[in-house]
C-alpha cells in the first residue's frame, strides 16, 4: 500500500523523440476517477497491450496520498491552490508542491483528471488565449484547444484566472476598507494557481477534465477514454483517434461571487452549470440584499459550504472562443 509520504510515479519512455505527456489524478484525495482511469492504462502498457512509440509519459495516479488515504479532498489544505515550489513548507500540501512541480516541469503536457460533488455531465477546462500578459502569458492555445476537442466533454471552459484576479482586487478591497492588511492567502492571485496553471506557467500546457460526479461509475470510463485520445492525438501510442463532438458549448467564467456572512444563502439548491435568465435571484446575502443574475449564461462551482471571504460562486457566459 502506498505511504501517504510518497508519490509513486510510473515513468515510460520509448526510444524515439516526442513530446512529454503527464497525467495526473487524485490531486484532490476523494476524486478517484481519474486515479482507476489511470490504473487501467498503467496495466495495459505493462501487459504490453498498449506501446509506447515515442517520447516519454509519466502517470501519478494518486497526487495527494494523505488526502486520498483519508478519502477527502484535502489533507492540510487545497492542493489545486497556491501550488508553487516552498523553500520552507509549511504543510503536506507544500511537501507536495516541491516534488510535484518540478515534475510538471520536466513535460511538455498536462492532461489532469477530477470529479466534482454535484451531478453534472463532464467538461474540461482550458487556459487563456495567446497573450504576453503579465497575469498568464501563454503560446500554446491552439493545441491546448485541440487537446479539449478530443478529449471527449462537449463542454469546456476558459476564464479562470482572469476572473479570480478580479476576486482577489475585490477581496483585497474589502480588507482594506476594513483597516486590515490583505495578507489572506485567498488575496493573493497566486491562490488561484494549480495543477495546468502552473504547467502553463513553465512553458507547457494542459487541461483539467472533470470526469462527472464523484461516485459516477462512468466516471474512469470518461477518464479513461481522455487518456486514449490524448496518446493518440499526441502519436504517443498507436491508438484511434475519434473525432471531435459536432458542438461545443464553450463558456466563459466572467465573475466570480463571494460569500461574506455565514448568513448568506442561495435561494436554491443550485448546481453546476444550471441556466440563468437576466435578472433571475441567485442568492440572498445575511442582510437581505437579493443577489440576481446580471445576464443570461450559467452559475458555475456553487459552493453552499463556502467560509465567509471566501469564492462562492463564478458566472459564466458563452465564450467567444470556439474550439
Amino acid at each position: 500500500m502506498q505511504g501517504t509520504d510518497i508519490l509513486q510515479a510510473h515513468r515510460f519512455i520509448a526510444l524515439g523523440p516526442g513530446p512529454r505527456l503527464i497525467i495526473t489524478g487524485a490531486v484532490h484525495g476523494n476524486e478517484t476517477a481519474g486515479t482507476r482511469a489511470i490504473e487501467q492504462l498503467l496495466g495495459e502498457l505493462q501487459r504490453g497491450e498498449i506501446r509506447l512509440l515515442r517520447g516519454e509519459l509519466t502517470l501519478l495516479p494518486v497526487c495527494n496520498p494523505l488526502a486520498y488515504a483519508r478519502g477527502q479532498r484535502m489533507g492540510e489544505r487545497n492542493l489545486n491552490r497556491r501550488l508553487q515550489p516552498n523553500p520552507a513548507p509549511q504543510d503536506n500540501e507544500d511537501r507536495i508542491a516541491n516534488r510535484l512541480c518540478p515534475l510538471l516541469a520536466a513535460h511538455d503536457v498536462l492532461l489532469d483528471l477530477h470529479s466534482f460533488r454535484g451531478q453534472g455531465q463532464s467538461f474540461s477546462l482550458r487556459g487563456p488565449a495567446d497573450n504576453g500578459g503579465a497575469l498568464e502569458p501563454f503560446a500554446h492555445a491552439a493545441a491546448e484547444a485541440r487537446l479539449a476537442a478530443h478529449a471527449g466533454p462537449a463542454r469546456v471552459v476558459d476564464g479562470w484566472m482572469d476572473v479570480y484576479a478580479s476576486g482577489v482586487e475585490r477581496r483585497r478591497a474589502r480588507a482594506l476598507a476594513a483597516g486590515r492588511r490583505a495578507d489572506e492567502i485567498n488575496e493573493d492571485v497566486a491562490y488561484g494557481v494549480g495543477t495546468t496553471e502552473y504547467m502553463r506557467s513553465v512553458g507547457g500546457y494542459g487541461i483539467t477534465l472533470e470526469c462527472g460526479q464523484h461516485e459516477d461509475p462512468a466516471g474512469p470510463q470518461v477518464g479513461y477514454h481522455a487518456i486514449c485520445q490524448t496518446l493518440a492525438l499526441l502519436g504517443l501510442a498507436e491508438l484511434p483517434l475519434a473525432p471531435p463532438a459536432e458542438r461545443f458549448e464553450c463558456l466563459s467564467l466572467v465573475d466570480v461571487i463571494d460569500r461574506l456572512h455565514e448568513d448568506d444563502a442561495f435561494v436554491r439548491p443550485w448546481q453546476s452549470f444550471d441556466a440563468l435568465h437576466e435578472g433571475e435571484p441567485i442568492a440572498r446575502r445575511a442582510d437581505g440584499t437579493l443577489l440576481t443574475a446580471a445576464h443570461d449564461g450559467r452559475i458555475v462551482f456553487p459552493d453552499v459550504s463556502a467560509r465567509p471571504g471566501h469564492e462562492w460562486f463564478y458566472l459564466a457566459r458563452p465564450s467567444e472562443r470556439p474550439l
